[in-house]
């Protein structure tokens, strides 16, 4: 009754068969296979660092032609603030350390940063350099709640009375 396993009355016909490797696949799984494990936290950086580049040399959003600075395809097509409108100049003022004007812009990023960032270090700390930090490891629970906050924050900045019209960027 309870607890007995049951059979499955479902069954599959046809097993899953992988197909054949080609030239373009077999190259890139040797090549895989073989790189050293520092790699993927390397492109990680090499990117951030591109990322980081052209955002310090990019123009100051507050002093630039308006034409000058891209915008969101979202915000230019309905009006409004997408979830991650305005973290370019937040993370442009976090590069020039003014926390509240990079707060002002965009301050769920500026509120995970330090947690993503953490969580890089600790994972390419583990494979590169074989050092165990405490990871963090986020619930269901946790997962859900920064999510729902993000959808709260998104719809939040768009009502166009105070004290949200603080948020609008």
């Amino acid at each position: 009754m309870y607890g007995e396993p049951v059979a499955s009355t479902i069954e599959h016909p046809l097993p899953y068969v992988a197909p054949p490797r080609g030239r373009f696949s077999g190259l890139f799984a040797r090549m895989v296979h073989r790189s050293p494990t520092w790699t993927a936290p390397v492109a990680i950086a090499t990117c951030f660092a591109g990322a980081a580049a052209y955002t310090l040399v990019s123009v100051d959003p507050d002093h630039a032609n308006a034409g000058l600075v891209p915008t969101c395809l979202v915000k230019l097509t309905t009006g409004f603030d997408c979830p991650g409108c305005g973290g370019t100049r937040a993370f442009w003022y976090l590069l020039h350390g003014n926390f509240p004007a990079a707060a002002r812009h965009h301050a769920m990023f500026v509120f995970a940063l330090p947690f993503l960032l953490y969580m890089y270090v600790a994972w390419a700390g583990r494979l590169v350099f074989k050092r165990q930090l405490p990871q963090i490891r986020l619930s269901p629970l946790a997962v859900g709640v920064v999510l729902g906050s993000w959808l709260v924050f998104s719809v939040a900045r768009n009502l166009p009375w105070a004290p949200f019209t603080w948020l609008y960027v």
